[in-house]
């Protein structure tokens, strides 16, 4: 009777532990369902959301297209040959630009210019002290008139030793020595006007004028300050002159010539120009392997020194297709043509390029021979079929 009891205990435990074990495993796999379930969810609404479940484009813009209306013009498509183009970008400068500086020690007196004013050639620009330039230059005048005064002595004595020389009434000797005094006379007179005129230089120094023609950029000075030898006081330059300065790479820059033509735009004023070039600069950049080029052209309004712009170098040609900027659809961020296609209309999706004034050219999506529908007269009703469902 206490074996059978203890074996029925045995197997009773052994079994409650199986239970356990069967129940935890069901809790783990409910827990691995629900989460299963959300994440199933989850990624239900994202691609809903995304528009897996549903057409972007209305029903009827299907591959078996509409027929070609009555009217409408279409377009057969052929190459066409396009100019190829490298861009070397580069920054507009002047060809005549002038740092304007002091040559003397000096105090600034009157600044009569602002950055941005335009001057007239010999307009002053700034005033320095000259105080002591023009007592500098009294002084020499003064040494003038003395020295005129000597001369004026010694060539009395010279006409009178002479004379006396001609009555034998002085030795040569004495005549000699008036001879130098007079010669001596001249040399001081001499040296006086040439000190005068370097002294005039110096206080003509104290007066700053523009060089030419040109806008004040660049302003360093006002009134107040001292300005010393070298110092850049402003910086001028001609706005009726200017040119676009590139650099471009080696095997493009050793065809080109001065002289040449070529076509040169600027971004900001949305401008572009057929440009001539003025210089390549017959050394390469180490860093860059590229070369400075340099061209002139016409001068558009509301251009300035340093601003960026563009030379497109000739590369040869392309083969293209270009199509009417009328037969492009837009749909959203699309752009598709229709084409004809057994006397059905089929929209289809377009890469474009280029634009070429009236037309625009087509990178993928059509093919040379193809035939595509320009306008028709129910143009308004096809674009009403771009509504999102």
């Amino acid at each position: 009777m206490l074996g059978n009891s203890t074996d029925s205990a045995t197997t009773l435990k052994r079994g409650t532990e199986r239970f356990a074990w069967l129940s935890t495993l069901s809790r783990e796999l409910r827990a691995w369902f629900v989460l299963l379930a959300g994440f199933a969810a989850v990624l239900g609404m994202l691609l809903w959301a995304a528009g897996v479940f549903h057409s972007k484009v209305h029903s009827t813009l299907d591959a078996t297209g509409t027929e070609v209306p009555q009217g409408a013009t279409l377009l057969p498509l052929s190459a066409v040959q396009l100019p190829r183009y490298e861009t070397a970008v580069g920054t507009i400068q002047a060809v005549h630009e002038a740092a304007v500086a002091s040559k003397i020690l000096a105090r600034v007196e009157e600044v009569n210019v602002t950055a941005g004013q335009k001057v007239r050639s010999g307009e002053i620009l700034v005033k320095l002290l000259d105080q002591d330039l023009r007592a500098k230059l009294g002084q020499i005048e003064s040494n003038l008139v003395a020295a005129q005064a000597r001369q004026a002595q010694a060539q009395s004595e010279f006409q009178r030793a002479n004379t006396l020389l001609a009555q034998a009434a002085i030795s040569q000797s004495e005549y000699q020595a008036r001879e130098a005094d007079i010669r001596y006379a001249n040399a001081e007179v001499e040296r006086s006007k040439q000190a005068i005129e370097e002294a005039k230089i110096q206080l003509s120094f104290a007066t700053i004028a523009a060089p030419f023609d040109g806008i004040v950029v660049d302003k360093q000075v006002k009134a107040g300050d001292t300005a010393v030898p070298g110092q850049v006081l402003f910086r001028i330059y001609d706005p009726t002159q200017m040119q676009l300065v590139a650099q471009v790479r080696e095997s493009l820059a050793l065809s080109l010539r001065p002289g040449q033509s070529i076509t040169a735009s600027l971004d900001a004023l949305n401008y572009e120009t057929q440009a001539t070039i003025s210089e390549v600069v017959p050394q390469a950049n180490s860093a860059t392997h590229s070369f400075e080029v340099k061209v002139i052209g016409p001068v558009p309004e509301g251009i300035y020194s340093g601003m960026f712009g563009r030379l497109k170098l000739p590369l040869g040609t392309e083969e293209a297709i270009l199509v009417p900027k009328d037969s492009i659809l837009r749909i959203g961020q699309l752009s598709m043509v229709q084409v004809a296609q057994g006397g059905k209309m089929v929209r289809r999706n377009v890469q474009l390029g280029r634009e070429f004034q009236d037309q625009v050219q087509v990178l993928a999506g059509l093919r040379m021979g193809e035939v595509i529908v320009v306008t028709s007269s129910d143009r308004t009703e096809l674009d009403r079929t771009e509504v999102r469902k």
